[in-house]
């Protein structure tokens, strides 16, 4: 991709799956990257792995959901590596005890907002004023494919992900004449360690037969596009809701 070399890029959520393979994306691209996530641990394997093949990381504890946390991660970012240009805003969960509208409990939807809302919206409050400083920077969310797939099964999980495609295009209609992109990406059925944890074989084979595809998603594949929206080369994309599924949905 053309244009990543030297930039510096958070990945929140960067410990394991797809933030992790977009960390190392990136890194491979010539971004120094800073890897947030509350499993310091993985994080820190992950900056390791990528400082070992030559590349710029860091881990940061990072707790999405706490602004202060927010705040610091983008402050270790420019004391770390001198900026801040790409912040992809990649957490994600509080799906358990998600059920229809009738059944779902208030804490679970709560839980739910902060996760995979809240913590958006608190990473474009920190970072939004340093990549406005410097002249522009591309802010990048994971939503799911959830959020359009209208699934009978689960209320809040689709809810609070729809929340961050508007909360891109207000960012893309806002700041865009100052630089700055915002994109979001919907995966759809990607094999993460996370999502074969809970995924039985006879779902996956479900998943599999359904799709117009030769195989489910890989880490990889969004991580790819990613750093595709992060480039140069993607630099007249913005206030774009990207459906990254295989053709599991096929939309506008």
């Amino acid at each position: 991709m053309r244009g990543l070399a030297d930039k510096v890029a958070i990945v929140a959520g960067g410990a394991r799956g797809i933030g992790a393979a977009t960390a190392r994306r990136l890194a491979a691209e010539g971004a120094a990257v800073v890897i947030g996530d509350l499993l310091v641990d993985e994080g820190e394997a992950v900056a390791a792995a990528i400082n070992a093949d030559g590349g710029r990381a860091i881990a940061v504890r990072l707790d999405g959901t706490d602004a202060a946390s927010q705040t610091a991660i983008v402050e270790a970012a420019v004391s770390q590596f001198g900026g801040l240009h790409i912040y992809h805003s990649n957490l994600a969960g509080g799906t358990q005890g998600d059920v229809d509208a009738l059944d779902c409990p208030v804490e679970v939807l709560e839980r739910s907002f902060a996760i995979n809302t809240k913590s958006h919206f608190l990473a474009t409050q920190a970072a939004l004023p340093v990549m406005l400083a410097g002249g522009g920077g591309a802010m990048i969310f994971t939503s799911s494919g959830a959020a359009s797939g209208g699934a009978p099964w689960q209320v809040a999980y689709p809810m609070t992900k729809n929340a961050i495609h508007a909360l891109a295009r207000h960012i893309a209609s806002k700041w865009g004449r100052k630089g700055i992109r915002a994109n979001v990406i919907c995966p759809g059925v990607v094999l993460t360690e996370a999502v074969t944890q809970h995924l039985t074989e006879e779902y996956t084979a479900r998943a599999l037969k359904a799709l117009p595809h030769t195989r489910l998603g890989k880490a990889d594949d969004i991580a790819a596009a990613v750093a595709f929206l992060a480039s140069a080369d993607g630099e007249w994309v913005n206030g774009q809701v990207w459906h990254v599924n295989g053709g599991a949905q096929m939309r506008d």
